[in-house]
């Protein structure tokens, strides 16, 4: 029994992380509409560029340097995601193949300056002391601390996007954009300002995954690819451009790779694309996505 339950924990913790990165791509790509393939880059580059800030301040034993880190990686993930959008993006609007493959090249050059700058050895960060060592779970036992937060950062994240999306006039112009772009322009909304700061908040969040991510396992090359996958069965499974369905996503991929890893390791990557699979060909919208008109 506490086996099951370690195994559902782990699965549940992973999920968190998979929401983390997932929801920004959902953001990107399931409401705006733009076909992001560096979403997995940013999540990169803001774990190597918040490694870079976190390491000095760490060995020199200051207590914010996992703090610093997070923010530095955040920030740059947001303005790297803001540039692209501005600078590359933007006037290819319904122009998936061309997005494609631009964001494919770009994520490419950024996985080749990492490795020619960083190195290939895995880095990791350390959390700081108030969320390090492990805690007691009721039929668990000992289990990592940071982990556990790791839920608690995802369920933040899920509840402000909920209440930005349905309860700030931002969101309202967002989901007013993503049903008919021409009136929202009509009505004198700009329209690529708000597509800016979406693409800067769904980055922001592939960062904070990156931070978060690499304190809960190492940092190093191809994540950017695992990641990336990762947030495309996720948004699939719980249908696009709905958080809430991002979350059922996450939850069950994440499950289904620690119980698939617990009862036959070899195969547990089949079991996440069966459900994906499974899915296209009961409710191609995903399971909470709306239909296209």
């Amino acid at each position: 029994m506490e086996l099951a339950l370690t195994v559902v924990l782990n699965g549940l913790t992973l999920a968190a992380l998979y929401f983390i990165v997932a929801s920004g791509f959902s953001l990107i790509f399931g409401l705006m509409r733009t076909v992001n393939m560096a979403h997995g880059a940013l999540y990169l580059v803001a774990g190597y560029v918040g490694y870079a800030v976190f390491e000095p301040l760490y060995d020199r034993d200051l207590w914010y340097a996992w703090y610093a880190g997070l923010l530095a990686g955040v920030v740059f993930a947001a303005v790297a995601g803001l540039v692209m959008q501005q600078v590359f993006l933007g006037w290819m609007q319904g122009q998936e193949l061309r997005q494609a493959l631009v964001t494919i090249g770009l994520s490419i050059i950024v996985a080749d300056q990492l490795l020619a700058h960083f190195g290939g050895n895995p880095r990791q960060f350390f959390a700081p002391d108030a969320i390090f060592g492990s805690s007691w779970v009721p039929g668990v036992g000992r289990y990592p601390t940071f982990r556990l937060v790791q839920i608690g950062i995802a369920l933040a994240v899920g509840i402000g996007l909920w209440l930005l999306l349905n309860r700030t006039r931002l969101g309202l112009m967002i989901r007013a954009g993503v049903d008919d772009r021409q009136m929202l322009a009509a009505c004198g909304i700009r329209v690529p300002v708000v597509a800016l700061a979406v693409f800067a908040l769904g980055a922001g969040l592939a960062g904070l995954a990156g931070v978060v991510g690499s304190t809960a396992q190492p940092l190093a090359q191809g994540m950017d690819g695992r990641f990336l996958l990762i947030s495309l069965v996720v948004v699939i499974v719980g249908g696009m451009g709905s958080i809430v369905g991002t979350a059922v996503g996450a939850i069950l991929i994440g499950l289904a790779e620690q119980v698939g890893q617990a009862l036959f390791p070899t195969y547990s990557v089949v079991l996440t694309f069966v459900i994906m699979v499974v899915v296209l060909a009961l409710r191609p919208q995903g399971l909470m996505g709306r239909a296209l008109p």
